[in-house]
């Protein structure tokens, strides 16, 4: 006979208690518990003893622990392996969280179509075998390998498992699983927390990578408990505007791979693209120089980006000016503006001044703040910049340009897409062999040389 009893859950961190508190003891947040109705089933010494006996387990060295050359296999997505840091490893549990109608779903689904090798399960809480099956015929992609489930009850879940064997299981959305195991609603705290220790449970005994679809809160964090980052081992965010084209799939925990990746896709009516050139998007095309409009190279994990800066500089209409950064730390532009004030001279406290990274991708790389300064001074000057030029260096407190890492990767980006020429720091000149370039690399010491030979 099950044994009911009410218990008190964080819903920052996961702690469990018996009674309501105020401030969680565990991480210090106020207000975080709520209360769960769980129900305990009693285990008699015969089972507890079967179930030892099926999971025996010994201590081994590292020499006796035989590993595959294989570690990973090709998830059929270029973007999506990586971000995952080179391909699905198995065993391994990977958690998706976005906002409602980005596009998760389609990403899961598009990925499953494609693993024409794998067998592929895919359990659905949210929408019907024929919704899936529309969506499916609008990406113009089928496989004999994949399968739809439409089930929320884990016990029933895993008779199905059992019975197919699948090699790849994709969940949409562990907030709509359940387990009887506990009396509380699906998509509660306890809930999510059971049915992500089942399927973690399941992906680690039988090594099959499993996907689990998750619904973020308005704060734009997860929903559930914080423990449910803590027990996958990969999370993934896809963000981006519903109104704009493009997604970008961004990795914020990785135990198998860099955190730094991104993939970016475009939504079209047949599905997600993936663009394998991202600084043609991040680039826009426009008709002549426009003022305050610059080029920066960054780089995101592996990958080089050529990014556009725009910016906007005018007169303060009231008494304290504006910062307005989009995709940039408002507190480094407030460096930035700072540094053009005491070090070269202009004066910014009189103006509002707008920053915008083109294509909607936030950027924390400080190898984009000469271009930023170069695009604030073209708009408070009202001198354009070539568009032909590109811009890699970080500025210091004393108005220096200080070196940044892989500069070869990011001349070799820019040459590869047409610009003429990149301004980098001196300090980057040493270990850099200009003779196998094309394009014209000018490297200077100081921020308000580069503005002698940009703007005379």
């Amino acid at each position: 006979m099950a044994k009911s009893k009410t218990v008190f859950y964080c819903q920052s961190c996961g702690y469990e208690s018996a009674k309501w508190l105020g401030k969680c003891p565990s991480c210090n947040s106020w207000n975080s518990f709520a209360e769960e109705v769980i129900a305990k089933q009693e285990t008699t010494k015969t089972e507890w003893r079967q179930e030892s006996k099926q999971r025996q387990a010994k201590p081994r060295t590292l020499s006796e622990i035989e590993t595959s050359r294989d570690l990973r296999w090709d998830s059929g997505d270029n973007e999506l392996n990586r971000v995952l840091g080179g391909g699905v490893v198995p065993g391994s549990l990977i958690l998706i969280g976005g906002e409602p109608g980005i596009g998760k779903s389609t990403l899961m689904l598009q990925a499953g179509l494609r693993l024409k090798g794998q067998r592929v399960l895919y359990v659905s809480g949210e929408e019907s075998e024929q919704q899936i099956k529309m969506r499916a015929e609008r990406m113009n992609d089928d496989s004999e390998n994949f399968y739809i489930l439409t089930e929320t009850n884990t016990k029933n879940i895993f008779k199905h498992i059992e019975a197919l064997e699948p090699q790849v299981v994709i969940i949409d959305s562990i907030q709509t699983l359940y387990s009887d195991q506990m009396e509380s609603s699906a998509g509660s705290i306890g809930q999510v927390r059971q049915c992500s220790g089942e399927m973690m449970k399941f992906a680690k005994e039988t090594n099959t990578p499993v996907f689990l679809i998750g619904h973020i809160t308005k704060d734009g964090l997860l929903a559930g408990p914080k423990v449910l980052e803590h027990m996958v081992d990969t999370v993934l965010q896809f963000e981006g505007d519903r109104h704009l084209a493009y997604r970008i799939l961004r990795t914020t925990k990785n135990r198998f791979g860099s955190t730094s990746e991104i993939g970016i896709y475009e939504m079209l009516g047949n599905g997600l693209r993936e663009v394998s050139n991202p600084s043609e998007i991040l680039i826009s095309q426009k008709d002549g120089t426009l003022s305050g409009v610059t080029i920066g190279a960054t780089i995101e994990g592996n990958r080089p980006l050529l990014i556009e800066i725009q910016s906007l500089v005018s007169p303060a209409s009231f008494g304290t000016p504006q910062r307005t950064p989009t995709g940039f730390d408002q507190k480094r532009l407030n460096m930035l503006l700072a540094v053009l004030e005491k070090r070269c001279g202009f004066r910014m406290g009189t103006q509002d001044v707008f920053l915008n990274m083109a294509g909607g991708i936030k950027v924390e790389d400080p190898a984009i703040d000469l271009a930023i300064c170069i695009s604030i001074i073209s708009s408070m000057e009202e001198i354009p910049v070539s568009d032909k030029a590109c811009f890699a260096a970080e500025i210091g407190l004393g108005g220096e340009l200080r070196a940044v890492n892989r500069i070869e990767q990011r001349i070799s980006e820019a040459e590869k897409l047409g610009f003429s020429e990149i301004y980098i720091s001196k300090f980057n000149q040493k270990a850099l062999d200009v003779r196998k370039t094309k394009i014209v690399v000018k490297a200077f010491g100081k921020l308000t040389e580069v503005f002698e030979d940009l703007f005379g």
